[in-house]
C-alpha cells in the first residue's frame, strides 16, 4: 500500500451483535439545496401560517409542493378555485409563497394538466416570476396522470378525450414551450411511475410502450426532471419496513428508462420523489422509521428532492400501532379534529406526529452539500446511512426496525478514523415526544433502542489539509469479464485508487499513476458501482469521484443465445418468455438456469418445459433436442412485489449464454 495507508484504518468494536460498516471511499450522491421536502394542500387552512412555517423550517424542510396532489388537476390558480373539491380560506398562491419564504423553502408547483391549459400554466409562471419575482424554478405538469382511466383505474381528473401517454406527452411539450417562453430559466417535470409500482410496464390499448417509455420518448427533449410517487404498501408494519430495500433497484431502473428513451442528453434529467407514505402506522413509529430510511435511501441514489405526503390531512381509522394511538392521518402535524360523534380526537392542532421527528432528524443528518457515502449492515432489522460533511465530519443514521429488542451495533470505518471520546447522539424512540440528545456509547459501539432512529456525528481524529481534490467522473468500456475505467487527470504526481462499492466496505480494484485501469475477473451480467480516489505523496487521500455504475455484458460468441421477454404485464405479474438458440453442436436434453436479481421476483407456473425455483434460482428443463442453429421457447407466469429487474445471465447446460 502507498504511504499514509494509516488513513484508512478500520475502527471496530468487539461487542457482539449487528455489524455496520461506513466507507467514505464509496462516494454516492451529494445532498442538494432542495433535498428535504413536504406537501402542502389547499384544503389545509394552516397552509402558510407562521406556526407551520416555523415547524417545517426547524425540521430542515427546503422544498414545498403546491397545491396538493390530485387537487392540482382541478385547481385554477387565478381565481383560486378547485371545482369539485374543498378550498380552505387563506390558501392561495401568494399565501403559500409567503409561508415558503418564511420556511426558507423552494416551491415545487404543479400545473393543472387535467382541467387546465398551457396558457393558464404560462400565465402562472408570468405571475409568479415576472409580476411577483418569486423565482419559482420547479414546475410539474400534472399529478399521477396515469390514473386517468387509461389503464382501468380513474382517480385523476382528465378532461382530454385522449387519455393515453402519447397525449400526455404531447401536452407536456405544449406546456413546456409556453411556460419557458415566459421564463426560460424554469425547470419542467413530467409525471412518471416508479418502477415496480402500477402501472409500470403495462402497455395500454393503442400504445407502443408503457407510460414511462411513451412519455420519455415523446417529451424527453423538453423536460428537466421526472416526478414519481411511491406508496409501497405492506400488510404489516414489519413488511412495510422491508420496502426501502427496493430503492436502489427502483432508482436504477428509472434512470435506465430515462437513459434509453429520453434521447439527447438524458443525464441532465433529474428525479424528484414528491409523494411517499405508509399504509400502517402513519402517525406512529413505523411511519417515522420508514421516512428516515426512504429519504436517506433516495437521496443517496441521486433523487434531488423527497416529499412526505403531507403536512396536515385529518383523522382516519383510529387504531393502536406499536403500543401507541395512530390516527391514520397522512399528515406530519395534527389537524386537531375529532370523529363524527366526538368520541375520538386528535392531539391539539400542529402537534407533531412521529414522522415529523424523523423528518427533523433527516434534516439534521442530510444537509445541503453533504455527500452520502457507503454504508452497510449485516442485520436486516438495522439499516444504516452515512454522509461526509465538507468539514470532514461523518454522520451516521441508524434505524432499528425491531419493535421489541434493542440491538448493539459494532461500527467499522474505512477511509476515516473518528476522534476518540464519547460522541453526542440524537435519538428518537417509540412513543417519545421529541428527539433526545446526549453523549452515548463510542464511535465504535452504539446500543439502539427498539423501534428507534439514532444519529451520531463524528469528528475526524486528524483533519487533513491540502489533500488532493476528488477526481472527475470516470467512464468505462465494458465486456463480459473486464471493465477499462478512465478518468480526467488531476496532475501533481498523485496515485489513483479505484474501488468497487460493496455495501459498507469497498474493494480495491487496483492503483495506478495513470488515468485508466482495467479491472478483470468480473462476473458477466453484474452491476458494479466504482469510485476513483487520488492519494498524494504524503498519503493524503482525496474525496471520492462521482460514482460510475455499469453492468458487464455476456459473451459475444457463446454456444447459446437467450432472449428474455415480458410479453404481457399487469402491474404485479406478467407472462414472460425465454427464447433459446443453440449456437453450438447438437444438444439432447437441456437445462436453462438463471437467478432472479431480487428476492421479490418469482415464477408461478410455466409451460413448454419443466420450471422449478429454489430460493432465487430458476431451472427450466427439457428432454428435447436442439440441433445446431435450432431455437425453442418456453413461457411462464411471473410475479413481483417490487422493481422487476430482468435477469441478465443465463446458462444452458452450465455454459454462459449470450443474452439477446
Amino acid at each position: 500500500m502507498p504511504a499514509g495507508a494509516h488513513a484508512t484504518t478500520s475502527v471496530t468494536s468487539s461487542a457482539a451483535g449487528t455489524r455496520v460498516d461506513v466507507d467514505v471511499r464509496a462516494g454516492l450522491a451529494t445532498v442538494g439545496a432542495d433535498a428535504v421536502g413536504v406537501n402542502h394542500a389547499i384544503w389545509d387552512s394552516q397552509l402558510g401560517t407562521p406556526a407551520v412555517a416555523d415547524l417545517l423550517s426547524d425540521a430542515g424542510v427546503r422544498m414545498l409542493r403546491y397545491p396538493g396532489g390530485s387537487y392540482a388537476d382541478i385547481y385554477h390558480w387565478r381565481d383560486h378555485t378547485a371545482p369539485g373539491g374543498y378550498v380552505a380560506p387563506n390558501t392561495d398562491f401568494d399565501t403559500f409563497m409567503a409561508g415558503a419564504q418564511r420556511t426558507g423553502a423552494e416551491p415545487m408547483i404543479i400545473a393543472n394538466y387535467g382541467t387546465g391549459t398551457a396558457q393558464e400554466a404560462a400565465d402562472w409562471v408570468r405571475y409568479a416570476n415576472i409580476t411577483k419575482g418569486y423565482g419559482a424554478t420547479y414546475w410539474t405538469i400534472g399529478n399521477e396522470n396515469y390514473g386517468n382511466g387509461h389503464y382501468g383505474s380513474a382517480w385523476e381528473a382528465d378532461e382530454h378525450a385522449d387519455k393515453s401517454p402519447k397525449e400526455y406527452a404531447a401536452t407536456v411539450v405544449a406546456y413546456a414551450n409556453a411556460m419557458k417562453a415566459v421564463d426560460p430559466s424554469i425547470k419542467i417535470g413530467a409525471v412518471l411511475t416508479m418502477p415496480g409500482n402500477w402501472p409500470d410496464a403495462i402497455v395500454g390499448a393503442g400504445d407502443q410502450g408503457s407510460w414511462n417509455q411513451e412519455v420519455l420518448t415523446r417529451a424527453g427533449s423538453v423536460i428537466d426532471f421526472v416526478d414519481v410517487h411511491w406508496y409501497p404498501g405492506g400488510n404489516t408494519p414489519a413488511e412495510t419496513l422491508t420496502k426501502p430495500a427496493q430503492i436502489q433497484d427502483a432508482v436504477h431502473l428509472l434512470r435506465q428508462q430515462i437513459d434509453r428513451h429520453a434521447g439527447g442528453d438524458p443525464g441532465r434529467i433529474g428525479i424528484s420523489m414528491t409523494e411517499t407514505n405508509v399504509e400502517i402506522g402513519r402517525n406512529t413509529q413505523p411511519g417515522a422509521l420508514f421516512l428516515a430510511d426512504v429519504y436517506s435511501g433516495l437521496l443517496a441514489q441521486g433523487v434531488f428532492t423527497v416529499h412526505w405526503w403531507n403536512v396536515h390531512n385529518g383523522l382516519g381509522d383510529v387504531t393502536t400501532v406499536a403500543g401507541h394511538t395512530d390516527y391514520d392521518d397522512y399528515g406530519l402535524l395534527s389537524s386537531g379534529n375529532c370523529n363524527a360523534d366526538g368520541s375520538v380526537c386528535q392531539p391539539p392542532l400542529n402537534t407533531p406526529f412521529a414522522p415529523y421527528h424523523a423528518l427533523d432528524l433527516v434534516g439534521d443528518f442530510a444537509r445541503p452539500g453533504d455527500r452520502f457515502v457507503g454504508s452497510g449492515s449485516d442485520n436486516p432489522l438495522v439499516s444504516s446511512h452515512a454522509v461526509r460533511r465538507a468539514n470532514g465530519d461523518v454522520a451516521v443514521l441508524l434505524v432499528n426496525k425491531d419493535e421489541t429488542a434493542a440491538h448493539t451495533v459494532s461500527l467499522g470505518y474505512h477511509g476515516f478514523t473518528p476522534a476518540a471520546g464519547t460522541p453526542t447522539v440524537a435519538t428518537f424512540t417509540n412513543g417519545a415526544d421529541g428527539i433526545a440528545t446526549a453523549p452515548a456509547g463510542t464511535a465504535a459501539s452504539q446500543t439502539l433502542a427498539p423501534y428507534s432512529i439514532t444519529l451520531l456525528t463524528l469528528k475526524p481524529a486528524r483533519t487533513e489539509t491540502a489533500a488532493p481534490q476528488a477526481p472527475g467522473r470516470p467512464a468505462a468500456t465494458v465486456t463480459d469479464r473486464t471493465a477499462t475505467i478512465s478518468w480526467p487527470a488531476l496532475g501533481g504526481g498523485v496515485k489513483y485508487e479505484v474501488y468497487r462499492q460493496n455495501g459498507g466496505v469497498s474493494d480495491l480494484l487496483g492503483e495506478t499513476t495513470g488515468t485508466s485501469l482495467t479491472a478483470g475477473n468480473l462476473e458477466p451480467g453484474r452491476r458494479y458501482t466504482i469510485n476513483v480516489l487520488a492519494r498524494d505523496g504524503a498519503g493524503r487521500l482525496s474525496p471520492a469521484s462521482p460514482p460510475l455504475t455499469f453492468t458487464t455484458g455476456t459473451p459475444a460468441n457463446a454456444a447459446c443465445t437467450v432472449r428474455f421477454r415480458d410479453v404481457n404485464n399487469w402491474g404485479n405479474g406478467y407472462v414472460g418468455q425465454v427464447d433459446i438458440t443453440n449456437n453450438g453442436p447438437a444438444i439432447n436434453g437441456w437445462t436453462l438456469a438463471f437467478t432472479w436479481p431480487t428476492a421479490w421476483q418469482s415464477v408461478n407456473s410455466g409451460w413448454n418445459a419443466t420450471w422449478n425455483q429454489s430460493e432465487r434460482t430458476v431451472r427450466v428443463t427439457s428432454d428435447g433436442s436442439l440441433a445446431p442453429g435450432a431455437s425453442t421457447s418456453a413461457g411462464f407466469v411471473g410475479s413481483y412485489s417490487g422493481p422487476n429487474v430482468p435477469p441478465a445471465v443465463f446458462t444452458l447446460n452450465g455454459a454462459v449464454c449470450t443474452s439477446g
